[in-house]
């Protein structure tokens, strides 16, 4: 039986040498269209499908290989394959329109209607189909296997390859041109969610030694540089990402935010980078050892003489002074991270979390929602200073990070004390007060969720605590509230909850 390979590249790097290869060996090669040619002017004996077909191109090129000559001796079974009249094809090698080139770019619609490919999608489909006859080729990168000797475990991967790539192919097309057509809600939560990612590499290992990971590309991706340093690693990439997401808090004055285990240990706003620098080591420079750093400003020489004083394990900002630069990387282990995305843009990234649990896939909006001082209830006869009401807003912008029950403890824009993860809010309230350097004396304090007994309250008003942010929502609101007054506390209530499990 003759070896038939069937031929139709979009993109046509190697395949000329793969038709020699395929032609020395005593294949048959049929084509279509622009491959035909460039295989013809190369001097390999191509056959062009018309002459199999009786056809000629419709639609000036649109239709070339929809034809049953063409996919019958694709898609025939051992059984079938003495009814064609025509020998079957073994091999399919076919590379798509590049549609994924003109995503997020703002392409005119009729030419991304021009780069949706439809025979090709459906010739490779067909020959994955049909695995155990033919191998299906969509990736240049396999061009150098034995089509000669390929076992049907190849042809399996081959195929599952194939309908990866059409798979995904499908879902940019979709995403885009609902983007075009203006009907894509921003952050709906469609009744079909897909998630593509490309494997860009391995890591050393995942939160412990024994666990392997990898990093993804995916189509919403922050653009960044590691300046200085090695890869980072996962717990990195975790510790970095936390990190921004609260400088992003305030991308617009300078601050500086310490982050360690993916919990904030100090987050302080400044006159300049270095005094934001100074108020958040000063918050717990105990556990800002061995943390993660990101400003919102560009790190100055001064800056980075601080930086390297100590043992950190990551250092972002927008942007460095030559001479900073030059001092961080006389620390060679120090990761130097800078983040090309402005800040103010970021909140457009990972509109969507997603966690994958034995019960199912959870997806939801990311926790995004602005917090509105204008739109504060001051509850108690105690009215806040316009100070009080900038920390409170501050801490409570933290709070949205801190894993629940978070609270956190903050004055003159700065963190006194932050307290995560705790099982009972009045424990969390008391860690959080515990940790403060100095004294509580006059300081706002910010819940992620309402409290739940007015424990909570006595306990602030104990250590000279002088306001308190909090969401409200606990039967307990009332009594919560007239222990306030007696304690003479201000008392905000924002409607906003920020639980973060």
């Amino acid at each position: 039986m003759k070896k038939r390979a069937y031929i139709s590249v979009f993109d046509k790097t190697g395949i000329v040498e793969l038709a020699k290869k395929l032609v020395c060996n005593g294949w048959e090669i049929v084509s279509t269209g622009n491959t035909c040619k460039v295989l013809i002017d190369n001097g390999i004996n191509a056959l062009e499908s018309s002459t199999i077909t009786g056809f000629s191109e419709l639609l000036n090129g649109k239709v070339k290989s929809l034809h049953p000559k063409i996919f019958a001796p694709i898609l025939a079974n051992e059984d079938e394959i003495k009814t064609l009249d025509s020998e079957p094809f073994s091999l399919v090698v076919v590379n798509l329109y590049p549609f994924e080139e003109y995503k997020g770019k703002n392409t005119d619609i009729d030419t991304l209607l021009k780069n949706i490919d439809i025979g090709g999608v459906a010739l490779l489909r067909a020959g994955a189909k049909n695995y155990k006859n033919v191998t299906a080729i969509c990736d240049i990168c396999d061009y150098n296997l034995d089509f000669d000797n390929i076992d049907e475990i190849t042809r399996q991967k081959l195929a599952l390859k194939v309908f990866e790539k059409t798979s995904e192919y499908d879902y940019t097309i979709l995403e885009e041109l609902s983007y075009n057509f203006g009907i894509q809600e921003s952050n709906s939560l469609n009744d079909i969610k897909a998630l593509y990612l490309n494997k860009i590499n391995d890591l050393r290992y995942g939160e412990n030694p024994h666990q392997k990971a990898a990093l993804y590309s995916y189509d919403k991706q922050l653009d960044y540089e590691i300046l200085n340093g090695k890869e980072m690693s996962y717990n990195n990439i975790l510790d970095a990402t936390a990190a921004v997401n609260i400088a992003a808090e305030f991308f617009d004055v300078n601050c500086c935010v310490i982050v360690k285990h993916t919990n904030p240990c100090g987050v302080a706003l400044g006159k300049s980078i270095e005094d934001a620098w100074k108020k958040a080591l000063d918050c717990d420079p105990l556990s800002a050892f061995g943390g993660i750093v990101a400003f919102t400003k560009e790190i100055d020489d001064t800056v980075a003489k601080h930086l390297t004083s100590m043992f950190l394990e990551i250092v972002i900002a927008p942007s460095y002074s030559q001479a900073a630069l030059e001092i961080l990387k006389t620390k060679e282990k120090l990761r130097v991270i800078k983040i090309n995305t402005p800040y103010e843009k970021y909140t457009n990234f990972v509109p969507q979390e997603v966690k994958l649990t034995p019960f199912g896939v959870l997806v939801q909006e990311k926790d995004t929602l602005e917090l509105d001082p204008d739109k504060f209830k001051i509850v108690t006869k105690q009215k806040p200073t316009q100070e009080q009401i900038e920390d409170m807003v501050f801490a409570f912008k933290i709070a949205k990070h801190v894993k629940s029950n978070g609270i956190v403890v903050a004055k003159d824009l700065r963190t006194l004390g932050i307290c995560g993860g705790q099982t009972s809010r009045v424990g969390a309230v008391e860690i959080a007060i515990n940790r403060v350097c100095d004294s509580p004396k006059d300081a706002i304090l910010a819940s992620d969720g309402f409290f739940p007994a007015i424990d909570n309250i006595h306990l602030a008003a104990q250590n000279r605590i002088a306001a308190i942010i909090q969401p409200a929502g606990s039967i307990k609101d009332k009594e919560v509230i007239e222990t306030a007054d007696k304690m003479g506390l201000v008392m905000a209530i924002t409607g906003i909850r920020h639980f973060r499990h």
